[in-house]
């Protein structure tokens, strides 16, 4: 039962983690880089430290350093919050052996989810539909490997086994292709994760992303939030969430659902989690697990009424869930928009001084966001700034809801993404529901930007 949290992130993320943990009366900590003296949740903390320069391997990706400052300030538990070391086995097994709480799963669990393999073998295990391919690590042998391609059916992707965030993955739609894209993949593997070990899956040509929300506790109770679709993307990364999933029928996801507790409490799992699946043809595929909380996570807590990060705390603090699979509700529907520091157009980030900051309001509002007017987003981190979310009654109410708030927001002196969302909003394919993972890069690649959306 810890009193005290160290918060290793940054940004809208830290500000969240903190205010959940000022709700449950504990003391929090923060960490930061030289880069990031200027945060608003510095001020708020009882207390911050830096922890070394803006570049995040000297910072933020810096266990040891992060560890120091926890057994310096005293802090009883670490939130790693999102990206960084939040799904580092490494990092959360040196929190363990130095006697600290690590507020997510145990190393075990995060390792074993880590690895898209093992992953995979312990879903297929737990009765959850998984993506036809390989049952493990690709072999060395190139007849054995093509032998696998040709039983999951063309086109097929390789993966990298410790890939993720779009790296590490090569779509290969003839055979002749597959010995080249196997050895590129598997260097480039070996390079950025340090794992050179891949595996093969069915390329499906049209799949929605679809994520189930998990909460598990140490004394045997889980529960699953609902879904969320996240199949507006560009090259794998997230740019609009909602929930629940349009034209996908409640028994499907309410089945899927309890195989995703199962499946947690098959492996022992203790936290939160978000299951990911490709959805096609009325079929479910899983894809990965992640041992975190997602950065739309709001869009389920406004569904729902579950406070997430302070259930994620309540639960490391041995604390057993407030609720039961029968409290669970979904009430209306909710959309969360990314708001970057980035040109609308481009995609590239522009970072620089925020001359005003003003937040849009009003009924089913709700922004996730560090800035302030006389900000500077510095360049050395993700470009993301705020989440937007709007919440009604129904998916129209939710979106007419978001595009006056796009309206109302000004950020004076900053370039950011909010043109794009404003035009996506308004698009056919958004509009009626109907679009799957390749969409806004099919519109990209069709001149939509340019057309449709450049003033």
């Amino acid at each position: 039962m810890f009193d005290s949290v160290l918060i290793a992130n940054r940004g809208e993320i830290a500000l969240r983690i903190l205010r959940a943990c000022r709700a449950l009366g504990l003391r929090t900590i923060a960490v930061y880089s030289e880069a990031d003296k200027d945060l608003r949740h510095l001020a708020l903390a009882d207390q911050s430290l830096c922890i070394g320069p803006a570049r995040a391997a000297e910072s933020y990706l810096d266990g040891n350093a992060i560890i120091l400052a926890a057994r310096l300030t005293g802090a009883g538990a670490i939130h790693p919050g999102y990206g960084f070391l939040s799904e580092n086995a490494g990092f959360a097994e040196a929190v363990e052996r130095s006697g600290l709480t690590f507020i997510g799963p145990s190393s075990e669990a995060i390792r074993l989810m880590g690895d898209k393999v093992s992953a995979k073998r312990t879903m297929r295990a737990a009765g959850v539909p998984c993506v036809p391919g390989s049952e493990g690590a690709l072999p060395d042998d190139p007849l054995a490997i093509a032998d696998i391609a040709e039983a999951a059916g063309y086109p097929v992707i390789v993966k990298a086994a410790g890939g993720g965030g779009g790296r590490g993955m090569r779509i290969v739609r003839d055979p002749t292709e597959l010995a080249q894209a196997v050895a590129v993949t598997r260097e480039e593997a070996a390079r950025a994760f340090n794992n050179p070990a891949l595996y093969i899956e069915k390329f499906l040509e049209a799949p929605r992303h679809i994520e189930i929300q998990i909460l598990t506790d140490k004394h045997g109770n889980a529960v699953w939030l609902g879904e969320r679709d996240c199949s507006m993307q560009r090259r794998h990364q997230k740019v609009i969430e909602e929930a629940p999933a349009p034209g996908i029928a409640r028994e499907e996801i309410a089945g899927l659902g309890r195989r995703c507790i199962e499946a947690c409490l098959s492996f022992g799992y203790c936290g939160a989690g978000t299951f990911e699946f490709l959805y096609e043809d009325g079929a479910f595929y899983f894809i990965e697990m992640n041992t975190r909380v997602q950065v739309e996570h709001p869009v389920t807590e406004l569904i729902t009424g579950v406070d997430i990060v302070r259930e994620q705390i309540n639960i490391a603090r041995g604390g057993a869930l407030a609720i039961t699979q029968s409290d669970i509700r979904m009430h209306g529907h909710a959309i969360e928009c990314r708001i970057n520091a980035e040109d609308p157009f481009s995609f590239t980030p522009a970072p620089g001084c925020v001359e005003r900051w003003t937040p849009p309001g009003g009924p089913g509002i709700r922004v996730e966001s560090h800035l302030y007017s006389g900000y500077v987003v510095p360049p050395h981190y993700d470009s993301l700034i705020a989440k937007l979310l709007a919440h009604g009654q129904t998916r129209a109410e939710a979106i007419a809801r978001m595009k006056g708030a796009l309206e109302e927001i000004e950020t004076r002196g900053l370039t950011t993404n909010v043109p794009l969302h404003v035009r996506l909003l308004s698009e056919e394919g958004f509009a009626a529901g109907s679009f799957d993972i390749h969409h806004l890069e099919t519109l990209i690649a069709q001149g939509w930007l340019k057309q449709e959306a450049r003033p």
